[in-house]
């Protein structure tokens, strides 16, 4: 069975190969494929030496800043064409302990969609300031309250697919650069009846660089929350 790790990057020289060798110490099995939007800070260049002559190992490069959700979708394409049959997502950033994939994989063998949840077993994030936790924690309320998804962390960044699920997902219908984007796709695997399963992780807040959290992801966040509930509402789909 073939598996991949996708994960963004921009602007993370100082986070990505020890990204990388965590998750090969934990599966040595795991294809990483890293997409980076032209990192001037040699992001792309440090991934390519490290993966010279090494076939698990892949990067995408694109030539602009495009976003968070096209990033993925394009690693989404990316592995269904290369025939891969799990698919996991994670931040570049280590805010996503390569630990937690054991079980990851281990529980995607039973359901369509793994989602590791902040929120699942109370509140478990690390290194946050207050106003951050709070806002995290009620836009996933206001999300799951609005759209009618009954899981708890629908903004996280940490899944597991199974390949089908993603041959299913509506690209084209998914319009969200930012941190929406995971909303859009759980709520679509939820609609589509898939078997999604919250289990509980860790989150530590990066300790190097900058946080991509902005007003217009907030607001965009809000936006989309809205119109996946009219499309519920009205079936357009």
């Amino acid at each position: 069975m073939k598996k991949i790790v996708i994960t963004p990057t921009y602007n993370e020289s100082k986070n990505i190969l020890v990204l990388i060798k965590k998750i090969k110490k934990i599966d040595s099995d795991l294809h990483i494929l890293v997409i980076d939007d032209n990192s001037p800070d040699n992001t792309s260049e440090l991934v390519q030496q490290f993966a010279n002559d090494r076939n698990d190992i892949f990067i995408i490069n694109r030539k602009e800043k495009l976003g968070l959700g096209t990033a993925y979708i394009t690693g989404f394409k990316w592995a269904i064409k290369n025939n891969y049959n799990f698919v996991i997502q994670m931040d570049a950033d280590l805010s996503h302990d390569p630990k937690e994939l054991v079980v990851m994989l281990e529980k995607i063998k039973n359901y369509d969609l793994i989602i590791g949840s902040r929120y699942i077993n109370g509140v478990n994030v690390i290194n946050w300031p207050m106003s951050r936790l709070l806002l995290s924690y009620f836009a996933n309320i206001y999300s799951r309250l609005i759209t009618g998804v009954p899981v708890f962390d629908l903004t996280g960044g940490f899944k597991c697919y199974k390949i089908e699920t993603l041959k299913k997902m509506p690209f084209k219908s998914i319009k969200s650069e930012g941190y929406s984007f995971q909303i859009e796709t759980t709520f679509y695997a939820w609609l589509n009846k898939f078997l999604i399963k919250e289990i509980p992780i860790t989150f530590t807040d990066r300790t190097i660089g900058q946080s991509k959290m902005s007003k217009k992801i907030i607001y965009e966040a809000i936006w989309v929350v809205l119109k996946l509930r009219l499309k519920r509402v009205f079936s357009l789909l």
